[in-house]
């Protein structure tokens, strides 16, 4: 897999650069719920390779969490693949066979998107599936079936004053109502997958000494039927250079 792990895009559809204190929320619609990049092709077969290679790494899947990715898997092809049923060809010239008893692996196959399934159970909303191939540093089997308070334990500006509010936004989320936020991180290695246990945090960088800007769009969405929410998460990997060019264009 080593020679795929450098998948950098060339754009970003957002200035990721812009302040965005937490929790950050914009709206967003379901035409843009899912979105391509000029990444596409390589973070699909990255992501195949990542699924049939590692499973234990980067799925997760409780079985209450089963209908909720079932609705999801529906979605998914509702809004990425114009309601294709069966059989999906993806953009690259790809067929996928949709396994709806497969309902995590197979949208893993489909969208850019990590995909994370939140239940509230009693007054939190827990992680109770999830598709992840492209941590920013944690690691799935530390978050699976915790609620968010502790799966946000250690990031500094994530308070129970934050918690509160996050918990009460989850609360407030609404089906065909999207929200969306953005990060901005600065790494010196561009590979994708990089799980970190919580027990040894990665070295923080700043723009001023990393090779990489590694930013995750993230969007929020209830589904209607099993009124879970699906945390997407959308990660592009920029050179500094690259970012450069995009705030200084030539004339």
């Amino acid at each position: 897999m080593e020679p795929m792990n450098i998948i950098l895009q060339e754009n970003i559809p957002y200035d990721p650069l812009a302040p965005n204190p937490l929790p950050g929320i914009k709206p967003a619609s379901m035409e843009d719920w899912l979105q391509r990049d000029d990444a596409f092709d390589a973070q699909m077969a990255y992501r195949s390779n990542l699924l049939a290679e590692r499973p234990d790494e980067v799925l997760a899947m409780d079985q209450m969490a089963l209908a909720p990715a079932q609705e999801l898997l529906e979605l998914v092809l509702e809004h990425a693949y114009k309601g294709q049923r069966d059989n999906v060809v993806r953009p690259d010239g790809q067929g996928i066979n949709v396994e709806r008893e497969r309902p995590l692996e197979t949208p893993c196959n489909l969208v850019q998107e990590d995909l994370c399934i939140l239940q509230k159970i009693g007054n939190e909303h827990v992680l109770t599936g999830a598709i992840l191939c492209f941590p920013a540093s944690w690691r799935l089997s530390e978050k699976f079936m915790r609620p968010l308070i502790t799966i946000h334990e250690r990031i500094d500006p994530y308070d129970s004053n934050v918690a509160r509010r996050v918990q009460r936004l989850f609360d407030g989320i609404k089906p065909d109502r999207p929200l969306w936020r953005f990060n901005a991180l600065w790494y010196d290695d561009a590979q994708l997958f990089q799980p970190r246990s919580i027990q040894n945090p990665r070295e923080v960088r700043s723009r001023g000494n990393a090779k990489y800007l590694r930013s995750e769009r993230q969007t929020l969405l209830r589904l209607p039927n099993s009124r879970a929410v699906v945390f997407s998460i959308h990660t592009y990997v920029l050179a500094v250079e690259r970012l450069l060019e995009m705030e200084n264009p030539a004339e």
